[in-house]
């Protein structure tokens, strides 16, 4: 029998060292298993080192020191990454393999940049004794709140498996959803850009030798041909004491227009405005408010059924809501939850959700089962956000051809009164 030391994790994430006597490497593990620990190296007592206990954790060990993580990332981790780790990892863990290895294996299968990196900080951190979740915790490009605190709560529970497994879901069904919207907004946007680069040309080729051949007949021109020769001379920069052409101005200022957008919506005061704008936008704010309920009630729902507290629950969702309005409603049941009050109070007092959300999260709250009834919520407004997306898509279509037939018309019209008049003049 040879003696064994050992560090291990316990279920809530700990590190545990001690010795172990047996007969061979394998053997060692399978007794740390049977004790309820997952053992993250095992290595004879005096130092030599069992090639078949230790094997790959101490070589990628020993190999992702030498290396490093590697590469140069600006920004934080995209969110499919991020998604494919969290369902990978919960299949490790489900398998039984040591927290350690798992984080190893996974590390090791990224590309070189900023996962990778983080994957390697996260394994350094958890092999020199602290939690996963405290690990993560380090690394917020990566990891939000809403991440480690699920995470934390599984360590608890001693259930990380399961809660990795119900974070990849919530995080596959929030990137579906996200799909959803931006593939319908594909579609208007590449056609208003088309629109912009047609007009353009029209106005600074076209236009100009129309106007050359009306001013060689001498004809008065209507007042909506005067106004496109204008508007031409303006996007060609030929106006008179011009500098800058207008073709200039429209392909720097479209981009101006985008970053300012993102720089003032930083700020909480620009957020929190164009958040109540967006709200009460005529056809895209049912769309947006629509999807901040299937967000917040999944986000809350996964957090409870977690096992996260109902103030902390309240607290992460309210964070990671993504707007204004909704995380005001939230920090208001959150401070009626800590008095003693209901949930669904100040809810309905906000005017944020529907009746019929208030209602079901009401009887959730005297049930007792507010983890399910969040979901099904969840579920009931992603279906609705189909239908809407779907509906924006077969409206959107018509207006656009509507908006692009009318421009078009206009030059037209605008070009052919003046030769109605050279017509008339001519005969």
């Amino acid at each position: 029998m040879t003696t064994y030391t050992y560090q291990a994790l316990n279920a809530s994430g700990k590190t545990q060292k001690g010795t172990v006597e047996a007969g061979s490497s394998e053997e060692a593990i399978q007794r740390i298993k049977s004790q309820g620990y997952f053992p993250t190296s095992v290595q004879p007592q005096k130092g030599k080192k069992d090639k078949s206990t230790r094997g790959k954790v101490e070589e990628t060990s020993k190999k992702k020191k030498k290396k490093g993580g590697g590469g140069i990332s600006i920004g934080g981790v995209k969110q499919k990454h991020l998604t494919l780790f969290t369902r990978q990892l919960s299949t490790l863990q489900d398998a039984g393999l040591p927290l350690l290895r798992s984080l190893q294996i996974l590390e090791s299968q990224q590309k070189p940049g900023l996962m990778k990196n983080i994957l390697t900080g996260v394994s350094e951190e958890v092999e020199g004794g602290s939690s996963l979740s405290e690990s993560m915790g380090k690394f917020p490009k990566a990891f939000d709140l809403l991440y480690v605190k699920m995470v934390n709560a599984g360590e608890i529970g001693g259930v990380l498996d399961l809660i990795l497994q119900r974070l990849a879901e919530f995080m596959e069904k929030s990137e579906r959803l996200k799909r959803r919207i931006k593939s319908a907004m594909i579609y208007p946007v590449v056609v208003i850009i088309i629109a912009v680069l047609i007009l353009t040309g029209i106005m600074v080729f076209i236009i100009p030798k129309f106007q050359k051949i009306f001013a060689d007949f001498g004809v008065e021109l209507p007042w909506l041909t005067q106004m496109l020769i204008d508007t031409s001379d303006w996007v060609a920069g030929t106006r008179t004491g011009q500098t800058v052409p207008g073709w200039a101005i429209i392909i720097v200022g479209i981009p101006a227009i985008f970053f300012s957008y993102k720089l003032i919506k930083k700020t909480p005061p620009g957020k929190a405005t164009f958040d109540v704008i967006t709200l009460w936008t005529p056809i895209f704010g049912k769309l947006i408010r629509k999807t901040t309920i299937a967000r917040f009630t999944r986000t809350l729902g996964t957090l409870i059924g977690a096992g996260v507290p109902i103030l902390e629950a309240v607290t992460i969702t309210a964070e990671t809501s993504g707007n204004y309005v909704f995380e005001k409603a939230l920090k208001k049941v959150h401070d009626s939850i800590r008095e003693g009050e209901s949930f669904a109070g100040p809810l309905r007092e906000s005017k944020t959700c529907d009746a019929i959300v208030v209602n079901m999260i009401d009887v959730g709250e005297e049930t007792g089962d507010m983890d399910s009834m969040l979901m099904k919520i969840a579920d009931n407004y992603d279906e609705e956000v189909d239908v809407a997306v779907a509906g924006l898509v077969s409206l959107l279509e018509p207006l656009m051809v509507v908006l692009l037939g009318g421009m078009v018309g206009t030059i037209v019209v605008a070009m052919f009164l003046p030769m109605v008049k050279m017509i008339e003049s001519l005969g």
